[in-house]
């Protein structure tokens, strides 16, 4: 080997490297997005179904969770490509005082999946959770 060549090496190997460690940076970065997605979907889900526990009426507990989820993902900044979807489920007001009664809340999201990872990528991931949360035994219901 000839003095000249000795340093070729290392930058050959920085050169095939590189991309896959590029790669790898990418999936990393893509992964916590979507977990990201994921865990706002849920708090939002959670935090509706609280919410709807709390109002006095069916008809307020959809409107005031249904204000909370789109307040919460506007200021996480959950950009949901195909509309944010928010279904309350509050069969349980209809339910006597005094037996258990509960709420629930579902959020979806399709977050466009060149938002988590490179701009242009092709496809959406959708986020989706669910939530309950229980009704006073003893308050009131209308």
């Amino acid at each position: 080997m000839s003095g000249d060549e000795r340093g070729m090496s290392p930058a050959l190997e920085l050169t095939v490297l590189l991309p896959a460690l590029v790669m790898l940076i990418m999936l990393v970065v893509g992964a916590s997005r979507i977990w990201w997605a994921q865990w706002s979907v849920r708090a939002a889900a959670d935090s509706a179904a609280r919410q709807a526990s709390i109002s006095r009426t069916a008809g307020e507990a959809v409107t005031s969770a249904e204000a909370l989820v789109r307040g919460d993902a506007a200021s996480s900044g959950l950009r949901c490509s195909d509309g944010l979807t928010v279904t309350v489920d509050a069969a349980g007001f209809g339910v006597p005082v005094g037996q258990p009664a509960s709420v629930g809340a579902t959020v979806r999201c399709g977050v466009a999946l060149s938002d988590l990872f490179l701009p242009g990528w092709p496809g959406t991931y959708r986020a989706e959770a669910s939530a309950r949360s229980t009704l006073d035994r003893y308050r009131g219901r209308r």
